[in-house]
């Protein structure tokens, strides 16, 4: 089955400052709060509720100033993204893809594209990632192809099938990654990523994520048959990823701040049940679950954790800062190694913090809180899916190659 909306709104608004994008941030995390749970437990679409974001202009928030846009540093967005995904992080992991890829644009793509995808995303326009497959040996192995167009070394056929292609339901471009596997024209071979119409003859996107965790994401599946690409729309991925652009720290410091928004969330969720529906434990002697000193040592220690991964986003937010804009007091791959190290502490930290968090929500709340009307357990599943991206362990390997044997994190994106 394919479900797709690439319809643009209407129009956008353009958002003039720091403070009014997060002032807009929280007016909509308000309101996707609000149908959150029943989107999750009916598994339904997010289509208006990305609209929205849409028209808000926060999708714009990172477009250059020289093509109309703010510009926002890479600890603001954190923080927008962070405050939704509080709200619904299945709605903050849908535009993780748009920002990543618009920094690619920006960092290597030519004028051209950069003019298209920048004005579209100004009038509305959404980017989705279609990157990753099912059935190599390794998530590095890519199957996909560019093959040269008969006769035209500027025209090639795009073939192949994507998973885990976040956003692309609600996507009008996806940015697919295929390889290139002989010179043709001015490019030479490598792995390149195609920004093409999300309505493209040959494209299929397929309605079969089915996740445990975050259930409305649009995950699942994109085949492209013989879809028509130009060398133009072409960006050569290595330019990115093999060079100390930060692009990889960028790209982690966004996974960091859904963690955190779901854990913010979750506690969040839990002290108003607290508040509302949990009775206190006999023994406690109280009237109210919120005087069981019990409870409220859980909560106070809750808070601490919680605080502390906001706190860890917030200093890697600034480290990515400092390594995209560059300093002349230091080297760019110091400042981007700095990044990348920063980011990787602060997700173990939020990995550390977010699932369990969510599980404690129960803890705290009493029996009555697992009733399946409740939908709480959303948060504990939604953290669970998404921490597993990008596995932790490899994080504590490279901070602490980068602590005992000042070695620089590898330049491959991801950290």
């Amino acid at each position: 089955m394919t479900a797709v909306s690439q319809v643009r709104p209407d129009s956008a608004s353009r958002i003039g400052s720091t403070a009014e994008a997060l002032s807009v941030a929280r007016e909509l995390a308000a309101t996707f709060a609000t149908d959150a749970a029943e989107r999750d437990r009916d598994r339904r679409l997010p289509y208006a509720e990305i609209d929205r974001l849409s028209e808000s202009g926060l999708l714009a928030l990172t477009v250059p100033a020289r093509f109309g846009g703010l510009d926002v540093a890479p600890s603001v967005l954190s923080e927008v993204v962070s405050i939704i995904a509080a709200a619904d992080p299945s709605i903050a992991q849908i535009p993780h893809s748009h920002f990543v890829y618009l920094n690619l644009v920006r960092l290597s793509a030519g004028e051209a594209l950069q003019e298209r995808i920048f004005t579209d995303v100004l009038a509305g326009g959404r980017v989705a990632n279609a990157q990753s497959e099912r059935g190599g040996k390794t998530i590095a192995d890519i199957s996909t192809r560019l093959t040269p167009a008969d006769g035209d070394a500027g025209r090639f056929v795009l073939d192949g099938e994507k998973f885990y292609c976040t956003g692309s339901l609600f996507a009008h471009t996806l940015a697919v990654l295929a390889k290139l596997d002989a010179p043709a024209g001015d490019l030479a071979p490598g792995e390149y990523v195609a920004f093409l119409p999300a309505d493209s003859p040959g494209v299929e996107i397929v309605d079969d994520w089915d996740a445990v965790g975050q259930r409305t994401t649009g995950s699942g599946t994109v085949r492209f048959s013989g879809v028509e690409v130009t060398a133009v729309d072409l960006v050569l991925r290595a330019s990115a990823t093999s060079a100390p652009t930060a692009y990889g720290a960028y790209a982690q410091l966004l996974h960091v701040a859904i963690d955190v928004g779901i854990a913010r969330g979750a506690l969040t969720e839990a002290v108003e049940f607290v508040r509302t529906k949990a009775r206190p434990w006999f023994e406690a002697g109280v009237d109210r679950a919120v005087d069981d000193p019990l409870v409220v040592q859980r909560f106070g220690e809750l808070e601490v954790d919680v605080a502390t991964a906001e706190a860890m986003l917030a200093a890697a937010g600034r480290k990515v800062d400092e390594a995209v804009a560059g300093s002349a007091g230091a080297p760019r791959r110091e400042l981007v190694a700095e990044a990348s190290i920063a980011v990787a502490r602060a997700k173990a930290v939020a990995d550390r913090v977010a699932t369990p968090v969510a599980s404690a929500l129960f803890e705290v709340s009493g029996t009555r809180s697992a009733a399946a009307g409740t939908r709480l357990d959303r948060f504990w599943r939604d953290a669970r899916t998404h921490t597993l991206h990008d596995p932790v362990r490899w994080k504590y390997q490279h901070i602490g190659r980068w602590l005992l044997r000042g070695e620089d994190p590898p330049l491959h994106g991801v950290i």
